[in-house]
C-alpha cells in the first residue's frame, strides 16, 4: 500500500492518554491480531475510496503487513484506525545501511475524524519504533501537511517527465553500444533484477533495501485502471554474459488521423553502470509506433536529463516523496557520514518526542560521527522535523534557514553545516510502501 495517512486530527494533550487509550470515550490503540488483518485492511481501504484490490495485491499486502508492528484503534468492536510499520532498512550518506520503520497503511475512519485518533496512533507508533530501537521513521504522504507535526520532514523528491520522443533524442556515452538487450518475463527474471536492484542500494541514500517478499510488489498486477496499456513489458540489459540491469514498462498504442502516437509508461529501471542505464533509456526512447515517455518518481540527479537534445521537451516536475522523522536524534546522526568536517551545536526542538529535546553536539566527517548531549551554547537551533528534511541530504540547511526555519547563533555555523550535511548523490525513494 503506497500510502501514508488520510486523515488529520487535533493534538492529544498528555492528560488524554491513558494506556494506550485515544481521545475517543471507549476507543483503544492496541497491536493487530491476525484475526483481525482483513477488516482492518477494509477499514484501511474505505478510508481510500474503497476501490477493491485484485485478490493478487490484496494477498501480497496480507503476506507483507508485519501485524506485530501494527495498530488499530478500536471503538467498541469497531476498527476506525490503523496504522502499520513494516521494519526497513534505509541507506543513509556513507552508504550505511541503517533501521528504519517503514510508516504505512495510516487512517482514520470518516466517521471518527478530527478526535485525536490519528494523535493517539502516532504517539503509540512512536513510542513502539523507540523500543524498537530503530532510529528513524520514514513515510510516504497521501496529504504533506499532516505529518509535519509528528516531526517528518520531506526528505527526498522524484521527478516526473512527459517526454515528446518523436523529438527528443538521446547522446549516450561511449561503451553504450557494448550492452546487450533482450526482452524477458518480468517474473522469470524476478530473481536477476532483484540482484541488480541490490547492487544499487548503496549507491544512494533513501534506497530501502527489500526483504524476501517485498520483490512481488515490481511485478504486481495492481487493480488499476491500464488506460488500454499493456500487460508489464521487461527488458534486461546484459555485459559479458552478465545481467547489469533492466526497465519494466508498458506500452499504450494510440492511433489517430496522422498515424500512430502511442506511450511507454516506464515502472521502473535500474543499472550498475552509466552505459547500462543509457543503452535501457535509448530502448525506451525508440519504440516503435510511440512518441511519448511517461516517468515518474524518478532520481532528480538522474543522468538521462543530460543526454536529452531538448530539455524543454521532457515537461519535469517534481514532486515530494519520502518523509523521515528521527526518533532518536543521537543515534540517527551518528549512523550517517558528513562529506565535510561539522563540529556544531544543535538546539532541537522536538514536542511530540521529548526525549530528543535539548542541545546535540555533532562532530563528525566522511569516515564517521559522534553525536551526544552537551552544556555548550548551540550553534543552529531547529526542529526534529528540519533535521528529517536535511537528514539524507537532499535538503539543504541554507533553504530551510532562508524560510526561517533554522536560526544561526554562531556566524558561519550555518554554512559549515550545510556543506557536511549535503551528499554526492540525490537521495531518492525507488518505490512506494
Amino acid at each position: 500500500m503506497t500510502t501514508g495517512a488520510t486523515t488529520t486530527g487535533p493534538a492529544v494533550r498528555p492528560a488524554e492518554r491513558v494506556a494506550g487509550r485515544a481521545a475517543v470515550p471507549g476507543a483503544e490503540v492496541r497491536t493487530l491480531r491476525q484475526d483481525d488483518w482483513d477488516v482492518w485492511y477494509d477499514t484501511l481501504l474505505r478510508a481510500f475510496g474503497g476501490v477493491a484490490e485484485s485478490a493478487a495485491e490484496r494477498e501480497l499486502w496480507r503476506t507483507l503487513t508485519p501485524c506485530g508492528r501494527s495498530v488499530g484503534a478500536w471503538d467498541g468492536e469497531r476498527i476506525v484506525g490503523t496504522a502499520g510499520a513494516f521494519d526497513f532498512r534505509l541507506t543513509v550518506p556513507g552508504g550505511a545501511s541503517v533501521p528504519a520503520a517503514g510508516v504505512t497503511m495510516v487512517s482514520v475512519s470518516a466517521t471518527h475524524r478530527r478526535r485525536g485518533l490519528l494523535t493517539a496512533m502516532m504517539r503509540r507508533q512512536l513510542d513502539d519504533v523507540r523500543a524498537w530501537g530503530e532510529p528513524l521513521a520514514v513515510l510516504t504522504a497521501s496529504e504533506p501537511m499532516i505529518y509535519g507535526r509528528f516531526g517528518y520532514g520531506a526528505a527526498t523528491f522524484g521527478l516526473h517527465a512527459e517526454i515528446d520522443t518523436s523529438r527528443v533524442r538521446l547522446s549516450v556515452p561511449e561503451g553504450t553500444d557494448g550492452v546487450r538487450l533482450r526482452y524477458a518475463d518480468p517474473v522469470e527474471e524476478l530473481a536477476a533484477c532483484e540482484a541488480v536492484y541490490a547492487r544499487t542500494v548503496p549507491g544512494r541514500p533513501g534506497m530501502l533495501a527489500r526483504r524476501p517478499g517485498w520483490e512481488g510488489l515490481g511485478v504486481l498486477e495492481a487493480a488499476v485502471e491500464r488506460d488500454g496499456a499493456s500487460a508489464l513489458q521487461c527488458v534486461v540489459a546484459e555485459r559479458d554474459g552478465e545481467v547489469t540491469g533492466y526497465a519494466r514498462f508498458r506500452v499504450r498504442p494510440e492511433w489517430t488521423d496522422s498515424g500512430h502516437n502511442g506511450g511507454v509508461l516506464l515502472q521502473d529501471l535500474a543499472g550498475v553502470d552509466p552505459v547500462t542505464e543509457a543503452a535501457l533509456w535509448r530502448f525506451l526512447f525508440g519504440i516503435d509506433l510511440t512518441t511519448s515517455l511517461k516517468l515518474r518518481g524518478r532520481p532528480l540527479d538522474e543522468a538521462w536529463q543530460h543526454l536529452v537534445s531538448d530539455v524543454r521537451r521532457c515537461q519535469l516536475r517534481v514532486r515530494d516523496s519520502l518523509h523521515v522523522r528521527l526518533v532518536e536524534v543521537g543515534a540517527a546522526l551518528e549512523a550517517r557520514t558528513y562529506q565535510a568536517p561539522v563540529d556544531v551545536v544543535l538546539e532541537v526542538e522536538d514536542a511530540f518526542c521529548p526525549w530528543n529535546e535539548g542541545r546535540w553536539r555533532l562532530a563528525g566527517d566522511s569516515r564517521g560521527a559522534v553525536c551526544s548531549r552537551t552544556a555548550d551554547a548551540p550553534d543552529l537551533a531547529l526542529s526534529v522535523r528540519e533535521l528529517g528534511s536535511a537528514y539524507l541530504g537532499g535538503v539543504s540547511l541554507t533553504a530551510l534557514a532562508a524560510a526561517g526555519r533554522v536560526r544561526e547563533l554562531r556566524p558561519g555555523a550555518l554554512a559549515a553545516a550545510a556543506v557536511g550535511f549535503g551528499s554526492a548523490a540525490a537521495p531518492w525513494l525507488p518505490h512506494g510502501f
